[in-house]
């Protein structure tokens, strides 16, 4: 399979200072950055895009990153959520949000596990039946977009769409069947929106973050830092270097198998991931990974978290933000894949929906921390949705002094 690399040094959107999870999920919550009291685990180029409308497209301009924690959430009845949607190769997700002084509280959320990428890998095209699933879930997306008042929205779609030969197909059948106009997003976009997203997770004192997104379809990972800027919003994401590899949990439990996975099976699976890495490596350059650490957002390292604290249902509170030491990783990565799989699926941060696909991630997240064995891995329950939606406010200056969000027409 074909990788493409970027080393690129970006300058962060605005001025720069003068320095998880059940099968469907409804949440009300303040979306912040670092939590408010750091949680050791015992020891979370801007390009045009859609801007929807009453669940039509608009183009508009993006600008960058996340946002750390708000005061209040403004009371207007009338002013305007902003929505991001989010297809996966395995998940449908979508936040709704109404911007605060410095970030945005989430007053409306959904998560849906849908598999539209199952059978990709052998067939190179979307099956019925994952398409009617994720059909079903972008419906319920479609009506919560409609019961608020929209002052901007990005509906994307990732690789199961960007690679499948129906994906064009399918999102047309979406627009039919819902009103959603999803864009397919390039991978360079996906690398750009997880960034924004978990900025606000980078350790200022650090020398950066090497953040990874392991996706159903693909895995982005990312040498990230950080920088504060002038509007009163989130930090910006200054991006180094990134890479998108073409390969998920999905498509690698589907080559490997994931309801029994051997020492040998996971080691395979580490294999097949390592030798994508090795450009991106070469293009951060000799680093020292005692001043860098690792970043992850995915259900792969929120379940190594969740597991770790031995919760007793996931709990994002608790996770997102969350330090692991590079020996923690390890014995709860060693634990699972000695689990047999009926012992996985009843875990409560695992479940049976994603039993088959944990080891494929955890074996993803090892080949990362073999290229890069940094002491350090902070757990990011946000990523690309958060991103959407801090680009999104951004552009509309949201968070600029004196100026006013944007207020929407009810949508009809």
């Amino acid at each position: 399979m074909n990788k493409a690399v970027l080393v690129a040094r970006t300058a962060p959107a605005g001025p720069p200072a003068s320095a998880g999870e059940p099968e469907m999920v409804d949440e009300t919550q303040t979306w912040a950055g670092p939590p408010t009291t750091e949680r050791s685990s015992r020891e979370d180029r801007p390009q045009p895009h859609a801007r929807h409308r009453h669940g039509r497209g608009r183009r508009g301009h993006a600008a960058h990153p996340p946002a750390e924690a708000g005061g209040p959430a403004r009371a207007r009845p009338n002013e305007g959520c902003y929505a991001a949607l989010d297809l996966g190769t395995n998940n449908c997700r979508l936040l709704v949000a109404r911007p605060t002084a410095n970030g945005f509280r989430v007053v409306d959320a959904f998560s849906r596990i849908v598999r539209l990428g199952e059978g990709l890998i052998g067939s190179g095209r979307l099956g019925e039946a994952a398409m009617d699933r994720a059909v079903d879930a972008l419906g319920v997306c479609a009506a919560k977009i409609r019961s608020r008042h929209i002052a901007g929205a990005r509906l994307i779609a990732t690789e199961a769409c960007r690679s499948a030969l129906n994906g064009a197909d399918f999102i047309r059948r979406v627009e039919r069947e819902t009103g959603l106009a999803l864009e397919i997003v390039d991978r360079e976009t996906e690398a750009r929106l997880a960034a924004a997203g978990c900025t606000p997770l980078v350790d200022p004192y650090s020398d950066g973050a090497v953040l990874f997104d392991i996706g159903g379809g693909s895995t982005e990972v990312v040498w990230l830092d950080r920088v504060e800027t002038c509007d009163g919003g989130p930090p910006a994401a200054i991006i180094r270097a990134w890479v998108s590899v073409p390969l998920g949990v999905v498509t690698v439990a589907e080559r490997h198998g994931g309801v029994k996975v051997t020492r040998d099976d996971f080691e395979a699976m580490v294999t097949e991931f390592s030798p994508h890495l090795d450009g991106f490596v070469k293009a951060v350059g000799p680093h020292n990974c005692g001043r860098l650490h690792l970043l992850g957002t995915s259900g792969t390292v929120t379940t190594i978290a969740g597991v770790h604290l031995d919760l007793p249902r996931y709990d994002r509170s608790q996770v997102d933000g969350t330090w692991l030491g590079a020996e923690q990783v390890r014995v709860v990565v060693d634990r699972l894949i000695e689990m047999p799989f009926s012992e996985r699926a009843a875990n409560p941060c695992i479940g049976v929906e994603r039993a088959d696909l944990v080891l494929a991630g955890c074996a993803i997240l090892e080949a990362v921390r073999r290229a890069f064995p940094c002491d350090r891995l902070r757990v990011a329950d946000r990523g690309l949705r958060e991103g959407i939606l801090v680009e999104l406010m951004r552009a509309d200056g949201v968070w600029r002094e004196g100026v006013e969000a944007p207020v929407a027409r009810t949508n009809t």
